[in-house]
């Protein structure tokens, strides 16, 4: 069963239940994706049934994504978020993320479909993007905002890279509606995927951290109570799989 965290100190952040200070709580996640980059995408298939699929691609589908575009996929991994828009559209998607080692998979998977235009890889941390204000007409993060050191500094800058009326949409667990499957999802996540991540991607550790991330992450309302005071207007959200995972959209005013 899950346990409560404290609630840390200004200078701290959790790291799934520890707290940590800022560097070191940024250097452990960046050790968590270097480890399973190699094995990330099988990962997401084998621990959510393929569902991880069908939520981006509903994510994609909110976004609506316009030829001619300029969207930077925040976070973005391995490109799937990338992907999916290009093969709808013709646009600029750039994927900034701070794990090199997960960049690398995205550029090679991208050369071995054989998309030479149209998408940027560039490493870069939620809290610092390395991009002009008003570069983006929109902004995307899939599973990725529990991951951040400091949520509000990432929320401020998307925000600030979004052109006025340009729109962030987050794809990110969140909490089951439904009583009755809390103790089968926890059951599952402490049960199942650290011994999936061990036999898989030869660390149970790594999907340890990705159970405990998904308890100690805001819910639903607080999470768009956040999007809010970050400056967004609009801010929606639509749950997936019964709130396993939500769908925040919120737009920069």
């Amino acid at each position: 069963m899950a346990e409560k965290p404290d609630t840390p100190k200004a200078n701290e952040t959790l790291f799934g239940f520890r707290k940590l200070g800022a560097e070191e709580h940024a250097e452990r996640v960046r050790g968590v994706f270097a480890a399973v980059a190699p094995r990330y995408d099988l990962m997401n298939d084998l621990m959510s049934g393929g569902l991880h699929r069908i939520w981006k691609t509903l994510m994609i589908d909110w976004l609506d994504p316009r030829p001619g575009w300029t969207a930077i996929d925040i976070a973005g991994g391995t490109g799937d978020i990338a992907h999916g828009i290009l093969r709808r559209v013709e646009a600029e998607i750039v994927v900034c993320d701070p794990s090199v080692e997960m960049l690398s998979v995205g550029v090679d998977r991208t050369v071995d479909a054989g998309r030479l235009s149209g998408i940027r890889f560039v490493a870069g941390r939620a809290e610092a993007l390395p991009f002009p204000s008003g570069a983006a007409d929109a902004c995307t993060i899939a599973f990725g905002l529990r991951n951040v050191t400091d949520r509000a500094a990432a929320l401020a800058e998307a925000r600030r890279v979004l052109k006025p009326g340009g729109r962030l949409l987050c794809l990110e667990f969140s909490r089951p509606v439904a009583a009755a499957l809390r103790p089968l999802y926890d059951a599952y996540s402490y049960g199942v995927l650290p011994r999936l991540g061990a036999a898989v991607a030869g660390d149970a550790d790594a999907y340890r951290y990705l159970a405990d991330s998904i308890r100690t992450f805001p819910d639903q309302e607080t999470l768009a109570d956040e999007f809010r005071a970050a400056g967004f207007g609009a801010v929606r959200y639509r749950n997936l799989s019964a709130g396993i995972a939500a769908l925040h959209s919120a737009w920069r005013t």
